[in-house]
């Protein structure tokens, strides 16, 4: 939930967003270790070996390493997006029909009657 600051002269707070100005330059990038690749591991339910346990730890640093330098790319006043090209999702009346080919499902069918699937009695 973003902090709320109240506005000077408006007598309402107004939610703000703050910008991260931290310098992560300036910082040591974060790192993982054996034993919390080992419990990373443990938690995402994948089994594996001790021997390649600080390959896994290097891997996961350097793709924190990464989340970082995102940190850093200026996004103010980029919208968000769902597609990288801009397009709207098709779409279709809603009516309710049969679909129009009953016959051609129902050849698929192992047994059917009178236009219905039928099935084998399963509850005497």
């Amino acid at each position: 939930m973003p902090d709320q600051v109240l506005r000077e002269g408006s007598g309402e707070a107004k939610p703000t967003r703050h910008k991260a100005t931290l310098n992560t330059s300036e910082i040591a990038p974060m790192s993982i270790d054996v034993k919390t690749a080992a419990r990373v591991a443990h938690l995402a339910r994948i089994n594996v070996e001790d021997d390649a346990l600080p390959k896994l730890a290097d891997e996961l640093s350097a793709i924190l390493g990464f989340m970082e330098q995102l940190n850093e790319v200026d996004v103010d006043g980029v919208e968000p997006m769902t597609s990288v090209t801009p397009m709207a999702a098709p779409q279709r009346e809603d009516v309710v029909n049969d679909g129009g080919i009953p016959e051609r499902i129902l050849a698929n069918a192992p047994d059917a009657r009178e236009g219905f699937f039928s099935v084998p009695k399963v509850v005497e």
